[in-house]
């Protein structure tokens, strides 16, 4: 079987996401309550986050609309007032968004000409002439944990703590190496390596942030960004190594990547401890006794179905073929390649479209045999490229604070937290200081335990989970703004983005 090139996913809608920074330092909020549109916010959270609809784009300008959480758009009336609603005619509610060379948007009312501006706390379209005032500063409202792909080299950013470089060479993103924080400080970034290492000015990962970490970012809709030195300097791949550095050349748009949210690969453990993997093109087996790239599969659910389906690093899926065999030659609209999930304990149970499980026959081969699972069609399943979670749930990142004794889950920024595995399924939650996550009576956390517990994690998603805390409930966001474990059943504040 010949094999296919790493297709690049088309931009989910939360690539199409932002925040958007006025002059003041603030953010374009919706108020549900008050059925307004403000700049009184000073951190991104939901209702400062807006989806770009985009109806037609070109290099330096694009028509969208504005759209909030709630399913309402940004309006603008023809007294200039700003509301949000539901459009009355084609082009109400649209904008003519331009792009500055600072990095800087412009929304200029398609039917009024007049800008989206603010005062520091009122939104209004009042003005025909451009001043700073008018000047928006977009942030993306992608979780932080990211990867960047160059659509004119077809590779992925990796960093090589080795030699503290970061190339981009990368044909597949199921190395922790091709994941990067994305930090956002006084309206520059830090691009964090997953060994806690930053990208600097004069091309060399550093270990700490500093004002030579820090980037301007430009943002067009569709997860493309550029990063730059604010001094003229662009980051792009240079050389025959396709080396990321600063340059004032870059040519055919090689400055432009696509900010995409980390993928989440995973490795699955048959009973006889060997490793899931694809051999001799197409066929799958437990066959590995270690770990290689052909034994990692990336995790594609949706988190409205109890469906996922599984692709190799050969860019093709995991399909029930003839004779309940299953293969890795499968492509992504097939629907033998959408499996049933179940969980038990960490470990996962894979049922066909026919409604058989799928185990590791006598041969090795993966089949779709039994009617019903036994150990052999439980398979331990492992975070391959994710060496930390960041966790983002309903009020905001997951992390400590100075001015808190436990763990908070409404930070604007994430503490990572190293995950040590110890089952498949089971992890131990280590904090950044090397100390481990501790559970008090209340079921709250602090993060600096002395002895290391048990944590289930349980994929809800392609890019969520949900954890079994050490006291047998799972861990959930409370809006007061504390961790909690407290949770029977899995509810909405019981998931979280990582």
């Amino acid at each position: 079987m010949d094999e296919v090139e790493w297709m690049h996913r088309h931009p989910k809608v939360e690539d199409l996401r932002v925040g958007l920074i006025s002059w003041a330092g603030t953010y374009l909020t919706f108020e549900p309550c008050k059925k307004m549109v403000t700049t009184t916010a000073k951190s991104l959270g939901r209702r400062q986050t807006w989806e770009l609809l985009v109806s037609n784009e070109h290099d330096t300008q694009a028509v969208v609309r504005l759209k909030s959480l709630q399913g309402f758009y940004l309006l603008c009336e023809g007294d200039g007032t700003v509301c949000y609603s539901r459009p009355r005619t084609s082009h109400h509610g649209c904008f003519l968004l331009r792009f500055h060379r600072n990095g800087k948007w412009t929304l200029q009312c398609l039917i009024s000409g007049r800008y989206l501006e603010s005062n520091g706390e009122a939104v209004f379209c009042n003005s025909r002439v451009l001043s700073a005032y008018h000047m928006w500063t977009p942030q993306p409202a992608l979780h932080v944990h990211v990867i960047l792909y160059s659509p004119i080299h077809h590779c992925y950013a990796r960093a090589d703590p080795t030699v503290g470089r970061i190339w981009v060479d990368t044909a597949v993103p199921c190395l922790e190496e091709c994941g990067f924080l994305l930090h956002f400080q006084d309206g520059c970034y830090h691009l964090e390596t997953s060994t806690h290492h930053f990208l600097s000015h004069v091309d060399r990962l550093v270990p700490q942030p500093s004002s030579q970490t820090a980037f301007h970012m430009q943002v067009r809709p569709g997860g493309f960004v550029a990063l730059c030195d604010g001094e003229g300097g662009m980051l792009y791949p240079q050389g025959t190594h396709l080396l990321l550095g600063l340059g004032s050349n870059p040519v055919r748009g090689e400055e432009w990547f696509i900010l995409q949210h980390c993928p989440t690969w995973v490795s699955l453990r048959s009973k006889t401890r060997k490793f899931i993997s694809v051999i001799y093109d197409a066929e799958v087996c437990a066959a590995s006794e270690r770990i290689t790239p052909m034994s990692l599969f990336q995790f594609e659910c949706d988190s409205e179905s109890p469906t996922l389906q599984l692709c190799s690093a050969s860019g093709y899926y995991l399909v029930q073929r003839r004779h309940r065999t299953v293969m890795a030659n499968g492509h992504p609209l097939e629907s033998d390649t959408f499996f049933r999930v179940h969980w038990n304990c960490g470990r996962i149970i894979l049922q066909s479209s026919n409604g058989r499980f799928l185990g590791i026959a006598a041969n090795g081969l993966l089949m779709a045999n039994a009617t019903i699972p036994g150990p052999n069609e439980e398979f331990g399943i492992r975070l391959a490229n994710r060496p930390f979670l960041a966790l983002r749930g309903r009020y905001g990142y997951v992390g400590s604070s100075s001015k808190h004794d436990l763990i908070q889950c409404n930070m604007d920024q994430p503490d990572c937290i190293h995950l040590l595995p110890c089952h498949q399924g089971i992890y131990h939650f280590q904090a950044q200081g090397g100390s481990f996550w501790s559970i008090t009576s209340f079921g709250t956390f602090r993060p600096w335990g002395k002895f290391a517990l048990n944590f289930c994690i349980e994929l809800q998603g392609s890019n969520l989970l949900t954890v079994l805390a050490p006291n047998g409930f799972y861990m959930r966001a409370d809006r007061s703004g504390t961790l909690l474990a407290d949770s029977e059943d899995i509810t909405k504040e019981c998931i979280w983005e990582f």
